[in-house]
């Protein structure tokens, strides 16, 4: 009887041991989760698993990673819950229930929804305030055929499950801003989302493709910035991450480039940076033509388990610079996935590109390996709001 009970003491000090080894070993931030039997990366996770979603949308402010940090300041006492639901646009005189109304006029934090499925066309780019957050979930939204969306010194923006398409360039122009203060815009270019002089500004789960420019530009001086689970295809310049080589300013720039699916039919700037620092992680490459990732002006680009699939009979390069590489360039590659002959040229000290995230920002980069099931839902997602599934 007492070898019997020493073993069942044994067995379950066993069974203890290999339960805290199990908890010790799990990172308090997971990078990935389960949702219907898929893996999740650490957004969705946070969110997506959430029963009836739609009745709590303000979570996904506190499931932001990267560079922008923890998005709370969109949420709390004060915020006004504003429901488009006009798809109409008038630039200098927008009628309530239109989207540039809540983007544009509304002085208070606010979170914006739409009522129904949209087609939007903005007469004139569409400027949208601080502490404002476009939340597309429940709708089909899109965007398009015209000027499209313009962060201007502006902090605290989400923009959220849209499909942004198509977009043209325009020549200056006057649009109604903060206050009902008519704004004198200069030229743009035909950019799906450009952000100038900004700052803690998050761009998820939106689906762009086919402007007349870029898709994303992050110039003049913006910083705090993550963009996430978006898909990016049918484009020849995608993202542009610094205004231009005589843009000092744009030394301070920080970005968190994570989940997101590049391509197909995607030619480079995925993305280009100038200047500044881009942690660039988790993300899906389906080809290039010139490149994948390239910079100027001795940026600091930490490359970290991505997954890059080299196109046919083109180049096999992931990487691409312009100008002096015997400077300070930290341009380097970990832990990625190289497929169908893809390459990566390193440039500068391996290492010296850490993003040092503070304890709001920082998320554990997963094994490359989980990147295809990471990325598997990125781009406008199809929310159900009356089954509480997105």
């Amino acid at each position: 009887m007492a070898s019997c009970s020493a073993t069942k003491a044994t067995a379950y000090w066993f069974i203890t041991l290999a339960i805290l080894l199990a908890l010790c070993l799990t990172p308090a931030h997971a990078a990935k989760t389960t949702l219907l039997g898929t893996s999740v990366n650490a957004i969705d996770g946070c969110w997506r698993r959430t029963q009836n979603w739609a009745r709590n949308r303000h979570q996904l402010a506190a499931c932001s990673i990267g560079f922008c940090g923890k998005m709370t300041n969109n949420i709390g006492k004060g915020t006004v819950e504003y429901v488009v639901t006009d798809p109409s646009d008038d630039a200098l005189k927008p009628k309530p229930g239109t989207l540039r109304y809540g983007a544009s006029l509304i002085k208070e934090k606010v979170w914006i929804t739409f009522s129904r499925d949209m087609k939007i066309r903005l007469q004139k780019p569409l400027l949208i305030s601080s502490f404002t957050a476009i939340d597309g979930r429940g709708a089909d939204i899109d965007i398009g055929d015209g000027p499209c969306l313009v962060v201007y010194k502006a902090t605290d923006v989400i923009i959220h499950n849209l499909r942004i398409h198509h977009c043209k360039p325009q020549g200056a122009s006057q649009v109604v801003g903060p206050d009902s203060e008519i704004v004198n815009l200069g030229q743009v270019d035909g950019d799906a989302i450009r952000i100038v002089t900004s700052s803690r500004v998050w761009i998820d789960h939106n689906t762009l493709y086919a402007c007349q420019d870029g898709l994303l530009d992050v110039t003049r001086g913006t910083t705090a910035v993550t963009i996430s689970n978006n898909w990016f295809r049918d484009q020849d310049k995608v993202m542009l991450l610094g205004h231009d080589d005589g843009y000092l300013r744009d030394k301070n720039m920080k970005v968190t480039v994570v989940y997101n699916h590049f391509g197909p039919n995607c030619n480079q700037r995925m993305p280009r940076v100038r200047h500044g620092y881009a942690h660039v992680a988790n993300n899906l490459y389906q080809g290039w033509l010139q490149y994948a990732i390239g910079g100027s002006m001795e940026p600091s680009i930490k490359s970290e388990s991505n997954l890059f699939i080299a196109p046919q009979g083109t180049s096999k390069e992931v990487t691409w610079r312009l100008g002096n590489v015997n400077g300070k360039w930290s341009f380097y590659s970990v832990r990625d996935k190289f497929e169908n002959g893809a390459s990566f040229e390193q440039t500068g000290r391996r290492g010296a590109a850490k993003p040092r995230y503070n304890k709001q920002q920082a998320f554990q980069v997963a094994n490359v390996n989980l990147v295809r099931a990471l990325t598997k839902s990125s781009g406008a997602l199809k929310c159900l709001t009356s089954r509480s599934r997105c």
